[in-house]
């Protein structure tokens, strides 16, 4: 993909949705990055569903730490993993107090060393808590990558890092938001909706896949 349509790319999707945002329900940035521990393997409804009750009564370190890790896996057994998620949620909000002073720091290495917290996480958090230009790369935006051939790369980190030497200004804050939606809801990994994509024309995917009958 040429810089022209790379530019073009997200300037149309950008004019589609203005304001992109991440789909996980939170409150502050300690509940992003709980949200966004408890998304892994699971969908952002399912863990919206969860979280709803349990950031209700638990919405900081302290708070979560005093709910205790049985009662964590009580709000959150209807979401993937849960036992080991529990586990990680209470040892992460116990890491923030002892290390952070209870506040969730917008430094990718500080977010990494967190159980339970991996780099597509820390770049979720830094961009949408902190407004940081990160691109967490997802199976969505993975696939979208690679399918219309605008940042092609073998594993998550050389997507990742195509992304982010090649997105421009002004659209690399909202560029993985975007993505993760565009593949979400158009770009699906079984059935390309391409007949209906606002950027079939830019995209490499072949052969397009015709609307339904």
């Amino acid at each position: 993909m040429t810089e022209d349509e790379l530019f073009e790319f997200f300037r149309r999707l950008a004019e589609d949705n203005p304001s992109p945002e991440t789909e996980l329900e939170f409150v502050n940035p300690y509940t992003l990055l709980v949200a966004v521990v408890l998304s892994a393997q699971a969908t952002d409804a399912g863990v919206n569903k969860a979280t709803r009750r349990l950031f209700a009564v638990a919405s900081t370190p302290e708070q979560m730490v005093a709910l205790g890790e049985e009662q964590v896996r009580e709000h959150i057994k209807t979401i993937g993993l849960f036992n080991t998620k529990a586990k990680n949620v209470i040892a992460l909000s116990q890491a923030l107090i002892d290390d952070q002073g209870s506040q969730v720091p917008a430094d990718r290495d500080a977010l990494e060393k967190l159980p339970g917290v991996g780099r597509k996480t820390a770049n979720v958090v830094m961009n949408c808590a902190f407004g940081a230009e990160t691109f967490a790369v997802d199976t969505h935006i993975f696939r979208v990558s690679n399918r219309t051939g605008l940042a092609p790369g073998k594993t998550p980190l050389a997507v990742e890092l195509q992304l982010d030497a090649q997105v421009p200004q002004p659209f690399r804050l909202g560029a993985h938001h975007w993505l993760i939606l565009h593949g979400r809801y158009v770009c699906k990994a079984r059935r390309p909706e391409c007949w209906r994509c606002i950027v079939r024309d830019l995209c490499a995917y072949e052969p397009k896949t015709p609307a339904p009958c």
